[in-house]
């Protein structure tokens, strides 16, 4: 099983960011993808998911209205677009793959979520 994010990098506040989780090694349709992010000294904490057969979704709080996620079945591949992006958005992001739904959403413990991508660099300048 692999999960590859790619697409962060550095950003001014206010700009805009894709992320991509190419994912193998497991049927796609029957997962949840989860993007979650990590700040030193702080919990990882779960900001949106999808539940790919479903397509229902999770956004916290903090990224609704300028994160959106979707999905691309032919790619076995969700994406993160991010929007209006702000210097608290500053953090490491991890994509996570679970056949739960709700192990993605910011509940229970996440040494159960099945699989994690390495994490990416997200920097929003001010």
């Amino acid at each position: 099983v692999q999960l590859v994010e790619s697409g962060g990098g550095l950003v001014q506040a206010g700009g805009s960011l894709r992320l991509s989780c190419a994912t193998s090694g497991f049927t796609f349709d029957d997962y949840a993808i989860g993007w979650f992010r990590q700040v030193p000294g702080k919990e990882r904490e779960a900001i949106s998911s999808i539940e790919i057969w479903s397509s229902k979704t999770y956004y916290q709080d903090s990224v609704k209205g300028r994160f959106t996620i979707s999905s691309d079945n032919a790619k076995n591949t969700v994406y993160l677009e991010m929007n209006s992006l702000k210097p608290e958005d500053t953090a490491v992001y991890y994509c996570a793959a679970d056949p739960e739904f709700l192990s993605l959403v910011g509940i229970g413990d996440l040494k159960y979520v099945n699989h994690w991508g390495q994490g990416i660099q997200v920097t929003v300048s001010s």
